[in-house]
């Protein structure tokens, strides 16, 4: 099979020859930029500039050698963007490491910290001396009357909204559409890899970012009116980019990414009864319209114990989940196979990033890989990838390991 090819029967429930590998196809299948110059060094392969896709998480773009080395299946829409020098300008990881980042990031340097201006000044997200990513400083709705009128001005006054990783700012403007279909449609003439589009599409987080987290669970509890039309604005904000998004590169990609952070560790942040209140008809009509644009499958990013909320999203049009954190309350694999196995696809849960890949030897983290990759790949309906990002700390060893076990 080719790389697309594996990955196609596996989502569509069908057995490919071998489980379908995913390495840095969306921006929580990736690594570490810290991480992986220390694996490229490990691995022997040649020297290279690091490139920082996603500069808050400051996740590595995933050389072309690595991904042929680990038998990687995926790639994603980003790559087709940024091809030029002028887009990357130089920086300095924490560690030291230098590295480039997109040039329109533009980190500051202050007193024992790196900050990220909004266009109008305002600083947004702060890296301390001794921290290993950028954090959010400021909510645009935390204070006063929240103006849901402003939800796009808001965004861009927020981290998550204004630090955007490739295309951003080199696909903005009236011809934004023509512009991502030329990426995507280079991308697709020189892989054969399964192409993975980012669109985003938040809706709880949206609220988080803007509110924090206490005062939009506040709002939730005790202004249902007040939630509503805050979402409902929200998802035609989300809507309009869909049509332009997908419009673009919907005959080229294969999956397009939702993200939505519904869980913790010890399970929901809501109860399913919230989740159908207030998320629930909302995902499945942006996810009902991404199908009726483009023949995609749609996942969802989606971390932390959501057990309770699977059923909801599957019936909501839900095609595939990630990264299936094992570790969670009601996420372990056997019985996450077994009861939905059938009606949605787990992309992730391969590798436990908690506590086997950082502390395990390779011998046990290649026999955990093995485990995992017989619970989950039968009948097919499972890609595999490490559950969230390769982060810093992580032994270079253990991560040959894991991808050498998942492919044998």
């Amino acid at each position: 099979m080719t790389h697309r090819e594996r990955v196609l029967a596996a989502i569509n429930h069908r057995e490919p020859d071998r489980v379908p590998i995913d390495f840095g196809g969306h921006h929580s299948s990736g690594i570490s930029a810290i991480a992986y110059t220390r694996l490229r060094s490990f691995l022997g392969l040649p020297a290279r500039p690091v490139r920082v896709m996603e500069p808050i998480q400051q996740i590595a773009v995933v050389d072309d050698d690595v991904l042929d080395l680990f038998g990687v299946d995926t790639v994603e829409l980003g790559r087709a963007f940024a091809l030029g020098e002028s887009d990357w300008a130089d920086w300095v990881l924490p560690d030291g490491t230098p590295c480039k980042i997109p040039a329109w990031v533009k980190p500051e340097r202050e007193a024992g910290r790196w900050v990220v201006r909004s266009a109008q000044g305002r600083v947004i997200a702060q890296m301390p001396d001794g921290a290993l990513y950028f954090e959010q400083t400021y909510y645009p709705f935390a204070e006063g009357a929240a103006d849901h009128t402003r939800i796009a001005e808001a965004l861009a006054e927020c981290m998550w909204g204004a630090i955007k990783s490739p295309p951003g700012p080199l696909a903005a403007g009236p011809d934004r559409r023509a512009v991502l279909a030329g990426g995507a449609a280079q991308l697709r003439a020189r892989t054969d890899r399964a192409i993975v589009g980012l669109f985003g599409g938040n809706l709880l987080e949206i609220g988080q970012f803007l509110y924090r987290n206490d005062n939009f669970f506040i709002l939730m509890a005790e202004s249902p009116s007040a939630t509503h039309d805050f979402l409902d604005r929200l998802v035609e904000i989300h809507l309009k980019n869909l049509e332009v998004f997908l419009g673009g590169v919907g005959q080229w990609i294969d999956v397009v990414n939702f993200g939505d952070d519904l869980g913790m560790q010890t399970g929901p942040q809501m109860s399913p009864a919230m989740y159908r209140e207030y998320f629930k008809p909302r995902h499945a009509r942006m996810w009902r319209r991404a199908k009726e644009i483009a023949d995609v499958k749609v996942m969802l990013h989606c971390c932390g114990g959501v057990r309770e909320l699977l059923p909801d999203l599957i019936d909501a049009g839900l095609d595939i989940i990630n990264p299936v954190q094992t570790s969670c309350r009601g996420m372990e694999p056997e019985g996450l196979k077994r009861d939905f196995g059938r009606d949605i696809v787990f992309w992730g849960g391969g590798c436990d990033t908690q506590h086997v890949l950082p502390s395990g030897t390779p011998d046990e983290v290649a026999a955990h890989v093995r485990e995992r990759v017989a619970t989950m790949s039968p009948g097919g309906g499972f890609v595999f990838q490490q559950v969230h990002n390769i982060l810093a700390n992580i032994p270079p060893e253990n991560i040959r390991a894991m991808f050498e076990a998942a492919i044998s």
